[in-house]
């Protein structure tokens, strides 16, 4: 495989003009080779800037970085020039121009994060150092596609160490983050300070705007709640003496009129008593009557027999 060993950092320069254009930066999981040593897994922050750079003739570099974000020394740079790309892109067999290499290499970075979860990843990323570990030593950075046949290499960039300076730089340039991380952590954090004490304060104070508001409905329901209660008080207590007066009432019109009946009852009754012993009187004088009358019929049947005796005898005597 064709590698080309391009420039680290480009060299300060005080008549130079340059602008950076943040294009990448993420963390992404690669397979570290060394030689004789086993392979092992490294997560590796890939930094890939687009620079513009007046010198006084504009012209476009691409800066690639490899930092460990656990390790503040582990360094390595590639600046490619478009002079540089073309070298690469004739040794390498690249189908693409400078114009659109840094987001081919990108979507082939994009592809190997996709797949790194993976058992079998279809892309990858090797960092392989011809040392027995990543000392201060030239390394290749591949992006490999996998399959049954063969390991294909799509593109193998050469990365230079960091040297002091540049490390130092880098440092520097971490360092001045971290400030301004922290600066702006404690401006939001000021911020986020402020507003929580404003809504505390409202809080607060809304708290006791409900608290006199809750006790003074608490009052005005005790008012008249009391009030209310005192009158079903006597209500009840006028409803309570209202029924007994009219039970009293209903009880003395009841024992008056229970009285009248018995009264009534008692006359009804000594009343049919009279007439019974005047009707007994009558009945007597009646029976008496009857008894006469009785006595009269059979004396006059017996008198009336004989005549009729007489009377038959006498007709036999006139007829003889």
């Amino acid at each position: 495989i064709l590698r080309l060993l391009l420039r680290g950092s480009p060299a300060p320069n005080s008549k130079r003009k340059m602008a950076a254009e943040s294009m990448f930066n993420r963390a992404v999981c690669v397979q570290v080779r060394c030689q004789g040593c086993e392979e092992r897994r490294l997560n590796v922050r890939v930094n890939i800037e687009l620079l513009s750079i007046s010198n006084p003739i504009h012209k476009k570099d691409l800066a690639v970085r490899l930092t460990d974000d656990t390790d503040p020394f582990f360094l390595y740079n590639l600046v490619i020039s478009e002079e540089d790309f073309q070298s690469l892109k004739s040794q390498q067999g690249l189908l693409v121009d400078f114009s659109a290499f840094p987001q081919k290499f990108i979507d082939l970075l994009q592809q190997c994060i996709q797949e790194q979860n993976k058992d079998i990843p279809r892309f990858l990323l090797q960092l392989v150092s011809s040392a027995s570990v990543l000392d201060h030593t030239p390394v290749c950075l591949n992006v490999v596609e996998t399959n049954p046949f063969k390991h294909l290499t799509h593109l193998s960039l050469k990365f230079l160490p960091g040297n002091d300076a540049e490390i130092k730089k880098f440092l520097a340039s971490c360092l001045k983050c971290l400030k301004e991380d922290k600066m702006m952590l404690e401006e939001k954090l000021r911020k986020t300070e402020e507003d929580l004490t404003r809504q505390l304060s409202y809080t607060q104070q809304s708290l006791s705007d409900r608290s006199r508001e809750l006790d003074k409905l608490k009052n005005e329901w005790t008012s008249y709640t009391t009030a209310l209660t005192n009158k079903h008080t006597q209500e009840l207590t006028s409803e309570k003496e209202r029924a007994l007066q009219a039970q009293a009432q209903y009880q003395q019109q009841h024992e008056q009129q229970k009285k009248e009946l018995e009264n009534l009852h008692q006359k009804s009754i000594q009343q049919l008593q009279n007439r019974l012993s005047e009707l007994e009187v009558i009945n007597k004088d009646l029976t008496e009557r009857r008894y006469k009358g009785d006595s009269t019929v059979r004396e006059l049947k017996a008198k009336l027999s004989g005549v009729e005796d007489e009377c038959q005898r006498a007709k036999q005597e006139v007829v003889s």
